[in-house]
């Protein structure tokens, strides 16, 4: 989507954008009424079938920006509706946090395979003669598939020399990992909340622009403009978001111009959870006190477990994510400060509804977010200058950010500790992998493993809220981790002593 859904990537934007100038220009929060005619102008529609449509669907992702659910067309009142209840400075959300914008899905198929123009009427009819169910007959024609007997195999799809027989899916369904998203009554996806762990691929996967999370970027400018001491928190996979050319510094700088007092990396959070992942994994796996560990980070991956595996649950590291670490740091030093999470996931906006996190995160935007309060405020990153270099994590706790980097650094942590131990690893990445690397957890066949689960291809830098496509990312983020001048999580000096895990009584051999 990244590369090549530009024009949904736009209106997300803009709506963003939008949204954001309402709250920084301190207007009535009801002038969203009227952003939808400055993002939608004219009299002739651009990606849908007329004008009013676009408007409609643009009032709806507006006010699902401002934390509103999703509204049918059978329940669609004035977009002002309900407005004045989102107008705080504090987080405000109601379930669910991911929704279909029912006016604008295009009831795509489900699952449904049909014979193109392609097809040549061969005489070897291959399709006939693979087909389980008999559904495909031969004609002079061309094949005919009849639809009710059609199990979807896709025998006939592989066997077609001609390429000219089509399994179409919807695509939102077709890349949810955990099978969330079925039709309405009207043949409109409709998503499962019991089975949705806010991956967010459905989002990036919908060429309609029809799925949508809520966002509280507004929330939060109101709480930047409070008498409120801010800190920023940023995820390791911000390298590279904003342009090849724009440094982290820049970045601190720019989030900091929005008015932020304050920048720090995820990344000093990640060295924390390195430390006690390492030390939970040495203190209980090798002893045989638990068959494997799972790594804690990406949440989207607990909550598959916690859902669907609830047998595993234990086994995933009781370790808090970096983005909880980080908070915690901060509010030891600033008790009544604000602080707010930035990164790619949008999963970490239900993670910080958790009971033992909503006390110390209190905001969660992605980049994608952010750079629409860029584009408010009117800021290029890239433009700005900056002297103080950023230096709050180690290389290790930067390449969370990248799949397998979870996992390497909680690894190379535990050689420091007992050198010569041989850690084994598995790991996935994509939401249906982790499921099949969960499901072989449960059989037994990961004992004695380090596993990491990461919904998102690629690791965090394929999260749904990224800017860039994680092709062209991957590589900022293992650059900027070089420059670190911490090489273990142990070194970061930004972490006092009495926070880091005592590792003497491990350093035993095997």
């Amino acid at each position: 989507m990244k590369d090549t859904y530009i024009d949904i990537i736009n209106i997300r934007r803009m709506a963003f954008e939008h949204i954001a100038k309402i709250a920084y220009e301190n207007r009535p929060i009801t002038d969203i009424a009227t952003e939808v005619y400055e993002i939608i102008p004219g009299e002739e529609a651009r990606y849908r079938e007329n004008i009013f449509r676009e408007r409609a669907v643009m009032g709806e992702r507006l006010r699902m920006g401002i934390g509103l659910d999703a509204r049918t067309a059978d329940k669609t009142d004035a977009v002002t509706e309900g407005l004045d209840k989102m107008d705080v400075n504090r987080r405000i959300y109601n379930p669910p946090l991911v929704s279909v914008m029912k006016i604008a899905c295009e009831a795509c198929p489900e699952n449904k395979v049909t014979v193109t123009d392609q097809c040549k009427a061969c005489i070897g009819h291959p399709c006939v003669n693979v087909c389980p169910k008999n559904a495909v007959t031969y004609t002079s024609n061309g094949a005919i598939i009849d639809q009710e007997k059609c199990i979807k195999c896709g025998k006939c799809v592989e066997a077609c020399p001609y390429h000219a027989i089509n399994h179409q899916k919807r695509p939102c369904a077709a890349i949810c990992g955990v099978k969330a998203i079925h039709s309405d009554e009207l043949g409109r996806a409709q998503i499962d909340s019991d089975k949705c762990v806010a991956c967010g691929k459905c989002i990036s996967a919908c060429p309609f622009g029809a799925i949508s999370d809520k966002s509280e970027i507004y929330q939060l400018i109101k709480s930047i403009q409070s008498e409120n001491h801010t800190y920023a928190i940023i995820a390791p996979s911000f390298a590279g978001q904003f342009g090849p050319n724009v440094s982290a510094e820049q970045i601190r700088e720019a989030i900091k111009q929005l008015g932020f007092d304050e920048v720090i990396e995820v990344g000093l959070g990640a060295d924390l959870t390195t430390m006690n992942e390492a030390h939970e994994y040495l203190e209980e796996v090798p002893s045989g006190k638990i068959p494997f560990m799972g790594t804690s980070c990406c949440f989207s991956w607990k909550m598959m477990v916690r859902k669907q595996f609830p047998e595993i649950n234990d086994y995933i590291s009781e370790s808090s994510t970096p983005m909880i670490y980080t908070g915690l740091q901060l509010k030891k030093k600033d008790p009544n400060s604000k602080i707010t999470f930035i990164g790619p996931c949008i999963s970490k906006k239900l993670e910080a509804l958790e009971p033992d996190v909503a006390e110390v995160i209190d905001f969660v935007i992605t980049f994608e977010e952010l750079l629409g309060m860029f584009l408010a405020k009117g800021i290029e990153p890239s433009e700005i200058e900056v002297e103080d270099q950023m230096m709050d994590a180690s290389e290790t706790g930067r390449t969370y950010a990248v799949s397998g980097g979870v996992a390497q650094a909680v690894v190379k942590r535990a050689q420091e500790i007992r050198p010569g131990i041989k850690v084994d690893v598995e790991n996935a990445e994509g939401l249906a992998n982790c499921v099949k690397l969960a499901q072989l957890a449960k059989l037994g066949k990961m004992d004695g493993k380090l596993i990491e689960g990461m919904a998102c291809e690629g690791g965090c830098v394929g999260g749904p809220g990224t800017v860039v496509a994680r092709n062209k990312t991957g590589k900022a983020v293992k650059a900027f981790a070089k420059e670190s001048v911490f090489k273990s999580p142990a070194d970061n000096t930004n972490i006092p002593d009495k926070d880091k895990p005592d590792d003497e009584k491990l350093k035993v051999s095997e």
